[in-house]
């Protein structure tokens, strides 16, 4: 077999119809949409989500509560996983993420105070709470707010 012998499958290959050309060529006038109907003019279709006039799924079903667009999230990294860090001087987002502390970086990185640290270290973080910035200064850190 050659390349020059290769040819599509019979069948596979056909020529498109050209519609609206005229009555003589059997798809003219009406393009093969028929005569009346809903699917015979331009704009003829209902939605995706219409069920033939009955009341749509998405409102027969109950809505409850409120999602703020807005909201902010953050990855959070807690006082107890900078244990892992007890020999470095200086910790960053991107330590975070090697160790696999943070696995999605939402909004920033927030550090709270849950745990207990007796090494001195600088973090640098988006946000923090004030317990773990107490924390980790009373062993001589630092806490570095990002922007």
């Amino acid at each position: 077999m050659k390349l020059s012998d290769l040819k599509p499958c019979e069948g596979s290959r056909t020529t498109r119809k050209r519609v609206g050309r005229g009555t003589g060529s059997g798809l003219g006038t009406t393009a093969g949409y028929g005569n009346k109907g809903q699917r015979s003019t331009s704009g003829g279709t209902k939605g995706k989500s219409f069920e033939g006039g009955q009341m749509p799924l998405t409102r027969r079903i109950p809505k409850r509560g409120f999602k703020n667009p807005f909201r902010v999230e953050y990855a959070i990294i807690k006082i107890e996983d900078l244990e892992n860090f007890k020999g470095k001087e200086q910790v960053g987002i991107q330590d975070f993420v090697e160790a696999g502390f943070i696995k999605k970086l939402l909004n920033g990185v927030k550090l709270l105070s849950n745990g207990e640290i007796d090494f001195p270290i600088k973090v640098q973080v988006h946000k923090a709470s004030k317990k773990a910035i107490e924390k980790i200064r009373a062993q001589g850190g630092n806490v570095e707010v990002l922007v």
